[in-house]
Parts: C-alpha cells; sequence; structure tokens
C-alpha cells in the first residue's frame, strides 16, 4: 500500500439509528478508510456488529478496514471478505500456534484481499516480527480492546518506534495502524512514532468531522 497518512473512523462511534447519514459524514469528511470492529463478546468483553451491517456497506465506496476481535476469526474471515471487507485483520492472541495464524494469512490473501494482525496492549510487539513479511499492516491497540472512549495508553507509542525500526531495517511493505484514545495531541505523537493510519471515534464523531480529519492530517507536517 501506498505510504501516506491515512485516517480511518471507527463505525463503533457512529450513531446507529442513523447509519446512513453517519456514512455520508464519514464519505464527506474525505475519510480514507472506514473501521470496522467485530466483537463476540468472548475474545473482548463486549458485542458490535457483523456481517449484515459489513454487507449493507458493501456499495459505498470507502475502503473497508475490519478488525476480527473475535476467537476462531478462520472461522468467519472470508464471510467478511464476501461481505466487502477490503482489509481483514485479526487478533495474534487469537491463536495458541504460529501455523494456524500463517494459515489464516495465506487464506485472506488467497481472496486477494489485504491481511493485517492486531495485539492487545499487553502483549510485547516482537512477536510480529516473525509475520511482518507476509503482512499488509499491524494494528496497535492504544486502548484496551472492546470498548470506545478510552484514554490512549502510552506504551503503545514505543510499541509503534520499535514496530516502524524494524520494518525500515528489513525493507518491508507493511503499514503501522493505531486505534484508541486519537485526538490532536496523540495522533501527532502517533505519527511522529511511525504510524501510517489513525483509527478515531468519539473525537471524529463528536463535532465537524471533516475539520477534525483536516487536522489530524496537518499532524504528519507537525511531527517533522
Amino acid at each position: 500500500m501506498e505510504k501516506k497518512i491515512r485516517v480511518a473512523p471507527s463505525l463503533l462511534a457512529a450513531d446507529f439509528l442513523n447509519l446512513k447519514k453517519e456514512m455520508q459524514r464519514i464519505l464527506l469528511s474525505k475519510a480514507d478508510w472506514v473501521h470496522l470492529d467485530i466483537m463476540d463478546g468472548h475474545f473482548v468483553p463486549n458485542l458490535s456488529f457483523g456481517l449484515p451491517i459489513v454487507s449493507c456497506l458493501k456499495s459505498i465506496p470507502i475502503f473497508k478496514d475490519v478488525h476480527l476481535m473475535i476467537e476462531n476469526p478462520h472461522q468467519y474471515a472470508l464471510s467478511f471478505i464476501e461481505a466487502g471487507a477490503d482489509l481483514i485483520t485479526f487478533h495474534y492472541e487469537a491463536y495458541r500456534f504460529k501455523k494456524d495464524r500463517l494459515s489464516l494469512i495465506k487464506q485472506i490473501k488467497n481472496k486477494q484481499t489485504f491481511v493485517g494482525m492486531s495485539i492487545k496492549p499487553n502483549t510485547p510487539i516482537d512477536v510480529l516480527f516473525p509475520y511482518l513479511k507476509q503482512l499488509d499492516l499491524v494494528l496497535i491497540m492504544s486502548v484496551e480492546p472492546g470498548f470506545g472512549g478510552q484514554k490512549y495508553l502510552e506504551n503503545a507509542t514505543q510499541k509503534v518506534i520499535e514496530l516502524r525500526k524494524y520494518i525500515d531495517k528489513h525493507h518491508l511493505n507493511c503499514l503501522i495502524e493505531i486505534d484508541g484514545g486519537i485526538n490532536e495531541t496523540t495522533a501527532k505523537k502517533a505519527i511522529k512514532a511511525g504510524c501510517d493510519v489513525l483509527v478515531a471515534g468519539s473525537y471524529l464523531f463528536d463535532g465537524n468531522m471533516k475539520e477534525k480529519i483536516s487536522q489530524l492530517k496537518k499532524k504528519e507536517k507537525d511531527a517533522l
């Protein structure tokens, strides 16, 4: 994927009684992606939405970034691709064995779909290094996954720094995405550390989304 700062509003923070209008807001705001958090109430302590919502968005012209916070993601990944996902990100912690992670990466890539892997805040960043050649993206969680509106965890910044150093040293084509507690202040930290994609929820949906996305992208220049 092309290297540039992307902003992905998280649909989890949207008004679901007015989902069509919320998607129109996202499109008019010039957002790069829309981030779709899929939660099963087991892998994380919350439920969100599933295949029907993603399918409803299939015809909308925006890159669909699907984050599977679920147990056994191999059971559902291909269904989400059929529903319109452009990128499927699953969790390192969802599997015990490396062979299972590699198998799912292969399944997703065989469907000509981008693939990412994510880690929870307490998982060390170096567990991802053996997979980076096969991945299009790594998602760093800067809050505990499962609920929106949490504060940014500062240890996420150091993880991004370490990951960026490894990716650049080995000349890998893998984006770094961060999700959780993103606003003007934390976006600058994340970009300076080496992030490519900023996921933001309540910060974007509470107010003028287009203006806030513009402000976040300006942080790329501020971080230089």
